[in-house]
């Protein structure tokens, strides 16, 4: 060790041969003491205890004075009285004499009797009064010290089984409230926040956004998550997990491979902790795996918001499915293990959850497969991907839930994919991404109409596409701006099966909010909807989830929030990583993704059929049922409409118009092309 002004740094390991190498030293928070280190220990944890309730505030300094003065003044006043030969000599009465002396004491002149008896009485009075006020000018200077200390956020946290999020940037509301009610069902849950900022701040701006936190305590330190020293100071090592926040802007992508290398630094090399992070430039993904560990999940921001602007365009709702799948305010994914799962099938097995939806099969070897074959048997360590309330309500029934095989549909006719033409208004970073993912998955002679302003980005971004999308897609680039009247008006909606919407990138488009000229092309598109009367699916990228309410769209539209997407996505794998291989195999564009089918391809429609027979339906056809999406009827308010994981039991009176919401591989879905006609009278 080390000291650096009055901080200490952790040691770097040496790069020495392994019999030269000395001890791994680990930082004075985290390190393990034998039984010789136990007075240390227990003195830093009380102290640590005494540090966090004076952080309470001034009620518990006031307290902690007091409960001081009665610990002095008690046991003194009580001698005073048992020494003296005029106390009385029932024991009731000497406590009262003693009540009253605590009552007295410094009261000046309290003798009586001759003049100078009364002076010295006085002088003595005087003399204990300075003494006792400079007494209290010292502590309260020195505790003022030690509260300023503390709201600067630089005391060691000790704790254990916490959750650590590192960094401030636009998805801290997201994680922290997400992480609140992950924990709800626990007795007690900790997150720290480790952030350079204020911690006044910090605590101020996620009181207001979060409100009431339950049991789930929030603390703030305040640090920069690159030094080792201020990790050490937030017990990473003892955390279940740790999440690494993106910086806001993609060039400063460099500083979350800095701040992986600083946690492996405290932690070691040999603890296998659970940390999720997420980039923007492709270009540092690489460096921070290798940073993170093989314990750690980084995720790329452009890339899962491009995979996802793909997939709602050409199956709308789906983004409300997802929104239901990765928050934790209904049913999300959970991974479930049982000895009852031994010997079944996976079509025995899903058909025994009667609360729960089984998608996926978890492997003894820690390998998972989404949508298994029906007839997969389960052996010994093997577990179920389900989506369940919670992990508590999962549970396997002893018979599975009846069906009723009267109502089930007929097997549709196979679906022929024809070429879709789609339209991208605006550009971004994202924006060859999304070209790269349309190319990959298009069927051949599709085409894509570009509106985007003439700019260097724009131009070069086009040029790079038309090299990678080879003959699947046909780029188009219309050199206009999307936020003018006119140059929608131009725009012959009949011709495109979807419409993907994007706002500047912040950075270069130098405004405070790109949201605003996307709001301005959303009022455009709905008023040019309004006077040709057709209505054509409109997936939109925002960065501001508030600026979602104030969209002109339709009811039920799509909206991408990369932002809080990547929150929610960030806090599912924290608190289970085995999930950041479903969720990378969900939004690839080859994979067991999730599908919008009709109702009329699983039961009869005008029947009432339990939810049950849908997922018995579904499994014969070799997909896994989740939940479905009613229409809006003659004379219902538009809805959303979006139900994830009914009850087996639950029934209900299926319409044509109604979509069944499943995980099935990517060919299992329907062509995107519907004829005008069609999009009408939708």
């Amino acid at each position: 060790m080390h000291k650096e002004g009055d901080r200490a740094v952790p040691r770097q390991r040496t790069t020495e041969p392994e019999r030269h190498r000395r001890p791994t030293q680990r930082p004075p928070a985290l390190r393990r003491g034998g039984p010789g280190d136990r007075v240390g220990t227990v003195e830093a944890r009380i102290r640590y205890w005494f540090d966090t309730t004076l952080a309470r505030g001034t009620s518990a300094l006031v307290g902690w004075l007091a409960l001081a003065c009665l610990a002095v003044v008690v046991p003194v006043s009580a001698v005073l009285v048992w020494t003296d030969q005029r106390a009385p000599v029932a024991t009731g009465s000497k406590i009262v004499a003693v009540w009253r002396s605590t009552g007295q004491t410094m009261r000046l002149g309290g003798e009586v009797g001759p003049p100078l008896r009364v002076a010295l009485s006085v002088l003595l009075a005087l003399i204990a009064l300075f003494y006792v006020s400079t007494l209290v000018s010292l502590i309260t200077a020195g505790m003022t010290d030690r509260l300023i200390a503390l709201r600067r956020g630089h005391s060691t946290v000790l704790e254990s089984g916490h959750t650590v999020v590192l960094g401030w940037s636009e998805q801290i509301q997201t994680v922290v409230s997400e992480l609140v009610a992950a924990n709800a069902w626990r007795r007690q849950s900790i997150v720290v926040v480790l952030a350079d900022r204020d911690p006044a701040e910090m605590e101020d701006i996620l009181r207001s956004d979060i409100g009431d936190t339950g049991r789930t305590r929030l603390v703030i330190r305040s640090g920069r998550p690159t030094d080792p020293a201020a990790l050490a100071r937030v017990s990473p090592a003892t955390a279940d997990a740790v999440v690494v926040l993106p910086r806001d802007d993609p060039a400063e992508d460099a500083e979350i491979v800095k701040t992986l290398l600083s946690l492996r630094a405290v932690v070691g090399q040999e603890r296998d902790l659970p940390v999720v992070a997420a980039v923007r430039d492709d270009r540092y993904l690489a460096a921070a795996r290798l940073a993170g560990g093989p314990g750690a999940t980084v995720l790329e921001i452009d890339d899962v918001s491009a995979r996802l602007l793909v997939q709602c365009v050409r199956r709308p709702g789906l983004s409300l499915v997802h929104q239901e799948l990765l928050d934790y305010a209904g049913d999300e994914l959970h991974t479930v293990q049982s000895p009852a799962l031994t010997g079944r099938t996976f079509r025995e097995a899903a058909a025994a959850c009667p609360v729960s939806s089984a998608v996926g099969v978890v492997h003894a070897d820690g390998s998972l497969t989404l949508d298994p074959p029906a007839s997969l048997t389960l052996t010994d360590g093997d577990g179920l991907v389900v989506i369940a309330r919670d992990r508590e309500s999962t549970h396997l029934a002893p018979v599975a839930a009846p069906y009723d095989p009267t109502v089930l549909a007929d097997e549709p006719p196979p679906r022929v994919q024809v070429p879709e033409r789609l339209l991208l208004l605006g550009w971004n970073r994202r924006a060859r991404r999304i070209v790269d993912q349309l190319a990959r998955s298009a069927p051949p002679g599709s085409s894509l109409d570009v509106v985007a302003e003439r700019k260097a980005a724009t131009v070069a971004g086009l040029r790079a596409a038309d090299r990678a999308v080879g003959d699947t897609l046909t780029v188009v680039h219309r050199p206009s701006d999307p936020t003018l009247r006119e140059t929608v008006e131009e725009l012959d909606l009949a011709d495109y099966h979807g419409v993907i919407v994007l706002g500047p990138d912040r950075r270069r488009s130098g405004q405070d909010d790109p949201d605003d000229r996307t709001l301005v092309t959303l009022l455009h598109l709905r008023a040019r909807e309004r006077d040709t009367g057709v209505r054509v699916p409109v997936v939109t990228e925002l960065t501001d989830d508030r600026n979602r309410l104030i969209a002109p769209v339709a009811p039920g539209a799509d909206f991408v929030v990369s932002g809080k997407l990547i929150g929610l996505l960030m806090t599912q794998i924290s608190q289970n990583p085995r999930l950041a291989s479903v969720f990378e195999e969900l939004f690839a564009p080859g994979g067991n993704t999730i599908h919008l089918l009709a109702a009329g391809d699983f039961v009869r429609p005008g029947h009432r059929a339990s939810f049950a027979t849908v997922a018995e339906a579904a499994s014969r056809r070799g997909v896994c049922a989740i939940g479905y999406r009613s229409a809006v009827r003659a004379g219902e308010p538009p809805h959303h409409g979006v139900r994830i994981n009914p009850p087996k039991e639950y029934a209900r009176c299926w319409d044509d118009a109604d979509e069944v919401i499943v995980v099935a591989p990517a060919l299992a879905a329907p062509a995107a092309a519907v004829d005008a006609a069609q999009r009408d009278t939708e």
